[in-house]
């Protein structure tokens, strides 16, 4: 099971549009997301402040930042299961 980061925050319009194209996207039996607040945490306030939404891969640390599509988390997913 791969396991997956939302690097959002409240009230971002665009983290709700990443949020509904990952929900879509991501398969549930082999894929778990996981919604961050960076709000509540200085560091990454400090490192995704300005670039949510990020989708961020926990295994490796891989990003997929915003502007993002149901193709190009296709592809990021692809990607990065190639190169486990």
């Amino acid at each position: 099971m791969r396991q997956f980061l939302l690097m959002s925050s409240e009230g971002c319009h665009l983290c709700d549009e990443a949020a509904d194209i990952l929900i879509a996207q991501l398969n549930p039996s082999q894929h778990l997301l996981d919604e961050v607040d960076i709000a509540y945490d200085d560091a990454l306030m400090e490192k995704y402040g300005v670039l949510i939404p990020v989708l961020v891969d926990e295994a490796s640390g891989a990003e997929l930042r915003w502007p993002f599509d149901a193709e190009g988390v296709g592809e990021f997913i692809r990607q990065i299961e190639t190169q486990a």
